[in-house]
């Protein structure tokens, strides 16, 4: 690990006395990236996803957190919960080109399907706010449960989950006017949500409660309470498989993956990793998962097929987040 965490170091360096036109080479070339929001450093940490080679380091601002990917792939949305804005990070320059105030405490991030808007958790004010992209102009700012965490834009865009950590719920918002349109009640401090591709499902983690809601996300209404472990483990960030069948669900206090077959509602395997993981992410083939540790403050790479870490990445810090670019 310490050899790794040497090799990265120097890689950055090397990097930085590296011509411009060389060094913009060297970006195109690196291929997919892992992407990691380091919550007490103030920074993205950007990482080859093949090699855990550092492609570098983008200062963002205070306490960032969730962040989301445009639906081009060319800017990644970022929670600043310090600075009560989200950063709106440009891929091929690496700079923050813009932040949008977004009212105080952010939690997390969603961007809508045609990218125009993006919708965050306030925390502090129980509060949920949507602003233009392109204008920088509030749209609406909703109430929603208290200390809100999740938030998730179903495929279609019609409608936006809010996860309230202290009264247990999942409040659904008309994305276009922030009305409210329904609250349903889930399992003790819901955290991350994720919906199915055609927008039928919708899955709530409980970090206390220790369980998965799964929600029909047309009718709005609760399918089935899916229990993980002893009910201990923490559950948080999620990630779906490509064919929908399987669930990938981080579990804190375990240290460890959840692998769970959606058909049975079962825990099939799990997979011990680094500490606390917190955010998870898919490759787009199914086949890596990758895990932000905030404790061990590491990322670690997943075969699912294996059911075994193939790779630990030092990145530093106290990773939240962990995002895949294409």
């Amino acid at each position: 690990m310490a050899r790794i965490a040497s090799l990265l170091v120097v890689s950055l360096t090397s990097a930085a006395c590296l011509p411009a036109s060389v060094a913009r080479a060297q970006r195109s070339a690196a291929g997919p990236l892992v992407v990691v929001s380091d919550e007490p450093g103030d920074r993205l940490v950007l990482l080859s996803a093949s090699t855990g080679q550092l492609a570098g380091t983008i200062p963002v601002g205070g306490r960032p957190r969730g962040m989301a990917l445009s639906p081009d792939g060319k800017r990644i949305y970022v929670a600043l919960g310090k600075d009560d804005a989200v950063g709106v990070v440009d891929l091929a320059s690496r700079h923050v080109v813009k932040r949008l105030t977004v009212g105080k405490d952010p939690e997390q991030v969603a961007v809508d399907p045609g990218g125009k808007t993006v919708y965050v958790s306030n925390e502090e004010i129980a509060m949920a706010t949507a602003v233009d992209v392109a204008s920088r102009r509030r749209r609406f700012t909703s109430p929603v449960g208290k200390e809100p965490e999740g938030v998730a834009v179903a495929p279609d865009g019609r409608k936006v989950y809010v996860t309230g950590e202290s009264d247990s719920s999942v409040t659904v918002l008309d994305a276009a006017t922030g009305r409210r349109l329904t609250t349903l009640t889930v399992g003790a401090r819901p955290r991350f949500v994720v919906f199915t591709r055609n927008g039928t499902l919708a899955y709530v983690s409980a970090e206390n409660g220790g369980t998965v809601s799964e929600i029909d996300a047309r009718r709005d209404s609760l399918i089935a309470t899916i229990v993980v472990g002893d009910r201990t483990t923490k559950p948080t960030g999620m990630a779906l498989s490509p064919d929908e069948k399987t669930l990938y669900l981080a579990n804190g206090r375990s240290n460890e993956v959840a692998i769970i077959d959606l058909a049975t509602r079962v825990t099939t395997a799990t997979i011990p990793i680094g500490e606390r993981p917190w955010g998870v992410a898919l490759s787009q083939d199914g086949r890596t998962l990758y895990t932000a540790n905030g404790r061990s403050g590491s990322i670690s790479v997943v075969d699912v097929a294996a059911r075994r870490v193939t790779s630990t990445f030092t990145v530093g810090g106290r990773p939240y987040t962990v995002l895949l670019v294409p």
